[in-house]
């Protein structure tokens, strides 16, 4: 097993990126942002792009930066963290593997930053469900797909069918807007009539790389949005007082904490061997990313519900970050799959018989 403890090069990264987001990316703003009606944070995308995160798993001879998904991850984590409207889940980590899986002309446009990418898939399909049911003829596409995550934000749909995978410009196509749980991750649905279409790989590996790798590094966010809540639930029961004593003083409370820490340290670790799996191409990386799902959706979400609850009256108000990242974490926990489906297939994967 690799090593799965943070590098230089990732803490410095961390560093960088977590100052950024800070000014950038404030929970303020995020929360303005959800009730404008531009798709993304298309500036914060920029600076991202500048700072060249968004080359990462990319080659170098493909315009990238040579890293790896492990850098990759940290940058999820802390993505995840600010609970951040970008679709770099979508367009630097899906649709990135699927193109760099297919050996496509449009890897480096998605490094450099000069065109976004979306695989048009509903949020919630796995790595293993089945695709939607797009008809293809003389290259041209017709069908309907509904809740495709960044849909709205994406200069290219990356379409599968049974011929295989197209790239479809997206101008050409029907958009419209879903009113979502998370509206830092906005959904819409997609219309094709007859929309000209370039063939970017046939049969389905290329979108399954992309799903798989989706799967992966989704648990990074889900860890950087959960140790979020955490920090700031632990940082109000230190100074909120009742009955002359802080809140978190309390016996209860304190071991409710102490069980969602340790939840999140094995999140971290189940995180970190998926990415690390991804990174190197492991042979464990289905069942790896398979289980840092089935456990890190519903840790997030658990961090995320401790931090309303434990937040009392302030918890439940606009004015408190605790619901973006509440609204997050329900929305990743069905996205790309449930952590039911993937304890299903955990089992299938090992062996297991049913209980």
């Amino acid at each position: 097993m690799s090593d799965l403890l943070y590098g230089e090069i990732e803490d410095d990264l961390r560093s960088g990126l977590r100052g950024m987001l800070d000014q950038r990316a404030a929970w303020p703003e995020v929360l303005a942002g959800t009730e404008k009606d531009e798709p993304s944070d298309a500036a914060l995308w920029d600076v991202l792009d500048e700072i060249g995160v968004l080359a990462l798993p990319v080659p170098e001879a493909q315009g990238g930066a040579g890293a790896s998904w492990r850098e990759t991850a940290v940058v999820m984590e802390e993505l995840g963290r600010a609970v951040a409207p970008v679709p770099f889940l979508t367009s630097a980590v899906i649709a990135t593997a699927a193109l760099l899986a297919a050996g496509d002309e449009l890897v480096p446009q998605l490094a450099s930053g000069d065109r976004t990418a979306v695989l048009a898939v509903p949020f919630g399909t796995a790595p293993d469900a089945p695709l939607p049911a797009v008809r293809t003829s003389g290259g041209r596409l017709s069908g309907e797909i509904r809740d495709v995550a960044d849909a709205l934000a994406a200069d290219v749909l990356l379409v599968p069918t049974p011929d295989g995978l197209y790239a479809v410009d997206a101008a050409d196509t029907t958009r419209t807007p879903v009113i979502s749980l998370d509206m830092t991750r906005r959904l819409g649905d997609l219309t094709l009539a007859d929309t000209p279409g370039r063939l970017v790989a046939t049969g389905e590996e290329a979108v399954r790389a992309g799903l798989t790798a989706g799967a992966a590094l989704l648990a990074s966010e889900q860890l950087g949005l959960a140790e979020r809540c955490l920090e700031i639930t632990v940082a109000y029961l230190k100074t909120r007082y009742q009955f002359g004593r802080p809140v978190g003083s309390y016996q209860g409370l304190k071991h409710r904490l102490a069980d969602l820490w340790t939840s999140i340290s094995e999140a971290r670790a189940v995180a970190r061997h998926a990415a690390s799996c991804l990174a190197t191409g492991d042979a464990d990386l289905p069942v790896a990313a398979v289980l840092a799902q089935a456990h890190c959706s519903e840790v997030a979400v658990r961090a995320a519900e401790e931090c309303v609850q434990m937040h009392g009256g302030i918890g439940f108000t606009w004015e408190h970050p605790a619901h973006l990242y509440l609204k997050r974490a329900k929305a990743d926990a069905l996205a790309l799959g449930t952590p039911s489906h993937y304890r299903a297939t955990l089992a299938r994967l090992l062996d297991l018989p049913p209980s």
